[in-house]
């Protein structure tokens, strides 16, 4: 066993059989002596229900998809050649596209035997979105190991409209402005670099602050996560206490009997004895007496 065979079979399974199922594989490995493959499998977070109707949509409808994945890869290509044909017709197909996903994850959580609420439509929807616009995002939802809905918080394409060129005969009239033609076109060219470089800032900048904010999202939902099993444990401390307290009170009242019957016990054995003896005694005379002289 490897680590994505671990980890396909355990997003593969409905929620609540995550956790048993997990804890057991990582045992499994550090058994067969693979401290390091334990670690990892041990440190995979378990599902929400929303992430894993997704998964598994992934995994049963991986067809239907792979449409939705091919649209995104030819979205992206299409934003940046900045084709706005292409980019037009991918935004048409996009919708139901993603409608008719949003439907299929619906029906595969049922068919699990775990319906969805209504407002669950979003969080797949976005999911969804993310998977289109965001190619990392599209890689996640294709492996079908989510533990979380996506999101994308950056630019979603759409063609840029640029000014029209000037045309040669009027850029040849216009005077000459800060020195001459060639000093302008440097100049141009050099704005137009540092433009493409607070573009590149700004693209990397917000894939680091998507990141930072789905790590964010996983922590936030792991302490909640801790927080229930927390509670969860509290109150079973709490209920164990109270039993015990009552199993004390039992155990006292247990004892005070068997003090009770045994004290009583010594009594009756007391009484026995002594009538025992005074029964022996009239044996004694009785037969004394059916002895003797009439």
């Amino acid at each position: 066993m490897d680590f994505d065979e671990a980890a396909d079979r355990l997003y593969g399974m409905v929620p609540e059989e995550f956790t048993s199922a997990r804890d057991a594989l990582a045992k499994e490995a550090k058994a067969a002596g693979d401290a390091a493959l334990a670690k990892r499998i041990k440190a995979l977070r378990k599902p929400t229900v929303v992430a894993w109707a997704v998964n598994r949509t992934a995994r049963e409808r991986s067809r239907e998809l792979g449409r939705l994945l091919d649209l995104g890869r030819r979205l992206r290509d299409a934003w940046r050649a900045q084709d706005a044909e292409a980019l037009a017709e991918a935004g048409r197909e996009r919708t139901p596209l993603v409608a008719r996903l949003v439907r299929s994850v619906r029906e595969e959580a049922e068919a699990a035997g775990h319906p969805l609420a209504p407002a669950a439509d979003l969080e797949i929807e976005q999911t969804l979105d993310a998977a289109v616009v965001d190619e990392d995002a599209a890689e996640q939802v294709r492996l079908g190991r989510l533990t979380r809905p996506l999101s994308y918080s950056g630019f979603t394409p759409a063609p840029v409209v640029r000014p029209a060129p000037e045309p040669a005969a009027r850029r040849q009239a216009a005077p000459k402005a800060g020195g001459d033609e060639a000093e302008r076109e440097r100049r141009e060219a050099e704005h137009e670099r540092r433009v493409k470089e607070l573009e590149d800032a700004l693209a990397e900048a917000e894939r680091a602050a998507r990141e930072a904010e789905r790590g964010r999202a996983d922590w936030a939902a792991e302490r909640t996560e801790a927080e229930r099993e927390h509670e969860r444990r509290t109150a079973k401390v709490e209920a164990l206490t109270d039993k015990l307290a009552k199993a004390k009170e039992k155990l006292k009242s247990a004892e005070h009997r068997l003090e009770v019957v045994r004290r009583e016990e010594t009594k009756a054995e007391r009484a026995a004895r002594s009538a025992r003896q005074r029964a022996d005694q009239a044996r004694a005379a009785l037969d004394e007496a059916r002895s003797g002289p009439p």
